[in-house]
Order: C-alpha cells, then structure tokens, then sequence
C-alpha cells in the first residue's frame, strides 16, 4: 500500500496512476491533516488497514495529475541518518558506524523548489538514498528485531554543502548521548521526501532495490542497497542506541558516493527507487552560482578510496 498526503493535507492512498481519498476511513483515529494524519496512520495501521484496503479498493480516484502531492511527512519528529556506510562498488570495506540527524524543518515534496542558501560551500551535492519510515516507538533496538519496527519506505535526497572547514559536512562525531545535528546538512529545504511511503510489505528485500538519481536528464547515482555495507538492522540498532525513535520518525540509510554532482540554479533533479516511487523537485540558487557539469569525480575517487571526505577540493567555476 502506498499512503500519501495531497492538496491541503488530507491522506490518501495511491491506486494505479490515481489518488482515493482517506480522510472518511481514518476518521476514527485522527481528523487531523499532514503530519499529525500520517503518524496517527502509522500508529493504528493494524487497526485501520482492513478499511484501508476497502477505500483502495472501491473509493473515488482521482487522477495523480490533477491533485498536489506533498511530503508524506511534512515534518518529522525526527529524521536520523547514516554516514559512509556503503562499500562504493567494493572498494571499501565496513568502517566504524556513524550518524547524524537533520532538522526536520528541512523537509520539501514533489515538485517543490531547493534553495541554496548563501554561504561559503565548496559544492552542493545530491545524494539519492532509500529512506526508512518508523512504525514503532523504541530505543536500543536490537538488530536482531529491529525490523519489526519498520513501517514502510520512501525516497530521499540529503542535500549537502560541502564546507571547507568541516570534512564530510556532517557535524562531527556523535556525542555519548545523540547523534550530532548535521548543520550543513539541515538548511531549509535540504531534506527532499516522497512522492508516498510505501508499506513494508510491498518491499520484500530493502537490501536489493535500485537507487536512480537525474539531473536535467542525465543519469548520474544508479546503486543498488545491496552495495551497503552495515545493514539495515545494524543501522538501526546503532542509530537508536543514540536517538529513540516514534511512529513516523524517518531514517536516511546512506547513499553510495559514486555518482555525486553538484546541484545549482535551474536543475531539475530525480530520484527513483525501484518498487518505492519517483519525485522531482528543481534547485535554486539566488547566487547562480557554477560548478561542472557531471558527476563529481573528486569526490567519487576521494571516497572510493578513502583519500578524503566528500566535496573537499571543490570550489565553484
């Protein structure tokens, strides 16, 4: 199943290129809209799923052209993530874990605009990851059940500058208590989300799913989850040692660095994972700022062979 938010909020749940209204069959748990709608979803999914299916079935479709789709979760009340934790094609092997979190003010949908904001970053980089949807509420899951608190999946695109100063732009090491804030990573806008969450059972291995980004066109990430190198139940097990975690929380699993770009003023970019769904949104740069065109080969070859953090060399035309 997958679950959605359009027009002014109100859920929905896709069927084949169209939208059904939800709002009359989730009534019993929430009258609420965006954000607050999802999450009460998420937490009373076995009760609702029954009437779920039905609406699906048998509702009022609206075609997808015709409504605004939003972010599934408009604002999070927490969005974690991995860092560095995929094997670049085999080049790498597993390194100690690390993390940090996003601020949930950051969120966009489809067909919304990123902007750059004004600061002194070596390069902006797109990076297409699988992102995991929380169903449950929990902290130091163990690996071992960590999946039973899985909810569904969307796509994501962690948006990053690359500052001079901050090797890999994520905000440090984690402190005993919390995964860092990643500042550079948390900027208005900086953390595309959707188009819908797809429900886990639509996806039977997360672990062997294709991940395709574009921009204006050209194909530049295409990975596939299997190239992670700590799973996703590992992932989980370490993120929740440091964040507790509640239905409609979200997690970036990380992304494989080989076909990073820059992002800049006028891009359109795409993210599609294979069995979850494709969005768009367009790049904006108040500056205009200009780097080359591609994909980012520094980087690609920094990362690949651990000769430094990503973007460090960049700087723009």
């Amino acid at each position: 199943m997958k679950l959605l938010l359009f027009d002014d909020g109100r859920p929905g749940v896709l069927r084949g290129d169209g939208v059904v209204d939800i709002t009359d069959a989730v009534r019993p748990v929430t009258t609420a809209r965006g954000q607050e709608a999802m999450q009460a979803i998420i937490a009373n999914f076995d009760r609702l799923q029954s009437e779920l299916i039905r609406y699906q079935r048998n509702g009022e479709r609206t075609p997808l052209a015709g409504v605004k789709l939003l972010p599934p979760l408009p604002r999070p009340g927490k969005i974690l993530a991995m860092g560095g934790n995929f094997s670049e094609f085999g080049h790498r092997p597993p390194a100690p874990m690390w993390g940090f979190t996003k601020s949930s003010d950051a969120v966009i949908g489809p067909g919304d605009t990123c902007v750059l904001p004004p600061i002194d970053a070596n390069i902006f980089h797109h990076e297409p990851e699988l992102v995991l949807v929380f169903g449950r509420a929990g902290k130091s899951i163990k690996a071992a059940n960590a999946m039973d608190y899985v909810f569904g999946y969307t796509c994501g695109v962690d948006v990053s500058a690359r500052i001079p100063a901050v090797p890999g732009a994520a905000g440090g090491g984690p402190r005993r208590d919390a995964l860092p804030l990643s500042a550079h990573k948390s900027h208005p806008t900086f953390a595309p989300l959707g188009p819908w969450i797809v429900t886990k059972d639509e996806i039977p291995d997360p672990q062997n799913v294709q991940v395709r980004l574009w921009d204006n066109g050209e194909l530049r990430g295409d990975y596939n989850t299997s190239d992670i190198n700590h799973s996703i139940a590992a992932s989980i097990e370490f993120a929740t040692g440091f964040e507790g975690v509640s239905p409609g929380d979200v997690f970036y699993l990380g992304t494989n660095h080989q076909g990073l770009g820059a992002m800049q003023d006028g891009d359109a970019i795409t993210i599609e994972i294979d069995r979850v769904g494709r969005m768009s949104f367009t790049v904006r740069d108040p500056l205009k700022r200009r780097w080359a065109r591609g994909v980012d080969q520094l980087t690609a070859e920094d990362v690949r062979t651990g000769a430094g953090g990503p973007g460090r060399r960049q700087r723009p035309l």
